[in-house]
């Protein structure tokens, strides 16, 4: 492959009719998003959880008393507050209301592991967490107020947000699961946080310079990093999106509606889909969790118009029984992202629904904004689109990453546009590799074609993308070497055929002892999150190693490749 080299933008000769690729972004912060959407669409649905329907007003006002609670128990301009809740309405008062003080959201997954979230509110500062009254949740606080700087826990109920009769039923069905928690110095109920006016003090948020998320993911170390995503780099990203989705506008006449499924602690169910359905003042289908049998109903009772997702979540609809008697007619279109698009995935949820999936690449760095896909144009199969308006790629050599790569010839995806975040928080050597001359080294490899289509080879550093996660090998071995009977252990990464990619352990065992896969994983429940956890674990005598004598990886993905290729050959 290779040999021509690549006009400057030459993307633009494939770009949608009316998408201008020198789009204009003014910088803005991102409550005014919502204040924007509520002044001109105010009494339209803005959220359906569950059949409880939430206005844009109402979700404005909401923010605006949220803003002013927070503002009594002192937050403002460089204070942080964390987001541990699931897909739930309060997230989108608690995220607006905390950037309306000027202070930064610190997105906290559910998922996390007890260790994992007190580094991550250690790390980044948090002095408040706003949470839920489920005991999945609120039952790793009283150890964080401990041990960490954590000062106050605001606790959002469940029941509050459902309507008739499910929170009644929530509340007498669930109990077991609604967590009990003092009322003092360190709790506060949501509801009495919200009791005010909603006249807070007006913060001037410079939204090129303001930290508005601080949205943590990993590196080269399994370290997690904070990315620091300013007010302008966020809603650039959106800006981009809007103007993209055009093209994807159905000519049926049926009100815009998209399903969030996607959690609101990750950068796409955030960005892409929350802020997105915002700015274009559409309805939100939100879920909080994905219920596959009732995402079929909705979408052929609700019309939903739009499903983004990742692949595994495509894998499971096009699996489940009753896809193949679903109405999908209302469906424009799906979006893919959070983990590369396994072809075979597109072509059987295509086969079962009679829609086309379109996948997009960014990055957390980025917003995540970077590619799309063309519409009108014929899909190109393995890539992930062009770049995206106001978004520059270009492939550089990965010893040098001053020369740039000719059409066809892989090295190191850079992006540079107004999306790319301003650093990792407090990590200016991770800063200084990553952002370098305006450009983002991405640490992924892949190449452009002649019409500026991207494809993604492989990634520079070891990391599992598991169900739209990232799993970082290092951070797994490093929690299974916490076994007493562990001696050595190296962590791939394995195809799977329902989360796209999972971890695998090899692991040497100390002489004399004994360890089974399911009590490591037993053992492993409290240091790693679910999706962290290996789907297999395989015990040896030796592991393969370098000649100087350091644990080598590439043996043993090689050995899991050509059992893949003998089995797929002896299966005919």
């Amino acid at each position: 492959m290779g040999g021509k080299k690549l006009t400057n933008h030459s993307w633009q000769g494939v770009y949608p009719e009316g998408v201008d690729w020198d789009l204009k972004f003014a910088p803005k912060a991102i409550p005014d998003l919502l204040d924007e959407a509520a002044a001109t669409a105010g009494e339209r649905t803005l959220i359906d959880f569950l059949g409880r329907r939430f206005s844009f007003n109402e979700l404005r006002d909401l923010s605006d008393r949220t803003a002013k609670g927070l503002q009594a128990l002192g937050i403002g301009p460089d204070t942080r507050v964390g987001l541990f809740m699931p897909n739930v309405p309060q997230y989108i008062p608690s995220l607006m209301g905390t950037l309306k003080t000027g202070a930064t959201a610190v997105n906290l997954s559910p998922l996390l592991a007890p260790r994992e979230l007190a580094y991550l509110i250690e790390d980044s500062g948090t002095e408040i967490i706003i949470t839920m009254d489920l005991k999945l949740l609120y039952n790793r606080i009283p150890a964080l107020l401990a041990e960490t700087g954590l000062r106050k826990v605001i606790v959002c109920r469940m029941q509050d947000v459902l309507p008739f009769p499910k929170n009644r039923l929530f509340a007498l069905a669930k109990r077991k699961e609604i967590a009990k928690f003092p009322l003092d110095e360190q709790h506060m109920r949501f509801e009495d946080l919200v009791a005010n006016d909603g006249k807070y003090r007006t913060v001037k948020i410079d939204p090129l310079s303001t930290v508005a998320l601080l949205q943590y993911t990993g590196g080269t170390t399994g370290t997690p990093k904070g990315a620091m995503l300013s007010h302008a780099a966020i809603t650039a990203a959106d800006a981009m999106y809007e103007a993209w989705g055009h093209q994807f506008e159905d000519a049926s006449g049926l009100q815009r509606k998209v399903m969030l499924v996607l959690p609101l602690f990750h950068i796409f169910g955030l960005s892409v889909v929350l802020l997105g359905a915002i700015r274009q003042r559409s309805e939100i289908l939100l879920y909080p969790r994905p219920d596959i049998e009732l995402l079929l109903r909705d979408i052929a009772r609700k019309k939903a118009t739009i499903l983004p997702g990742v692949p595994t979540l495509f894998t499971a609809i096009a699996s489940h029984p009753k896809a193949p008697t679903t109405d999908f007619s209302s469906l424009s279109y799906c979006a893919s992202g959070g983990a590369p698009l396994p072809t075979e995935v597109q072509e059987k949820f295509e086969a079962v629904t009679g829609i086309k999936i379109y996948e997009g690449y960014g990055l957390t760095e980025t917003s995540p904004a970077a590619t799309g896909q063309v519409r009108a144009n014929e899909y190109r199969t393995g890539s992930c689109g062009v770049p995206l308006p106001g978004t520059t790629i270009e492939i550089r050599d990965i010893e040098n990453a001053r020369k740039k790569m000719k059409i066809g010839e892989i090295g190191e995806i850079c992006i540079k546009g107004p999306q790319l975040m301003l650093g990792y928080w407090n990590q200016p050597d991770e800063t200084k590799g990553a952002l370098r001359g305006g450009w983002l080294h991405t640490g992924d490899t892949g190449y452009l074609d002649e019409d500026g289509y991207l494809f993604i080879v492989d990634r520079m550093k070891d990391l599992i993308i598991s169900s739209g996660y990232n799993v970082y090998p290092r951070h797994v071995e490093d929690a299974i070497y916490q076994h007493k009977s562990v001696e050595e252990v190296t962590v791939i990464g394995v195809p799977d055929e329902y989360k796209g990619e999972a971890a695998k352990a090899f692991i040497k065992l100390r002489a004399g002892s004994e360890l089974s896969h399911e009590a490591l994983i037993a053992f492993l429940g409290e240091r790693l999150a679910k999706y962290e956890l290996p789907v297999e674990t395989e015990f040896r005598d030796e592991l393969p190693k370098t000649p100087v004598g350091k644990l080598s990886k590439k043996e043993l993905v090689a050995e899991e490749r050509a059992k893949r290729e003998a089995a797929k050959a002896a299966a005919g």
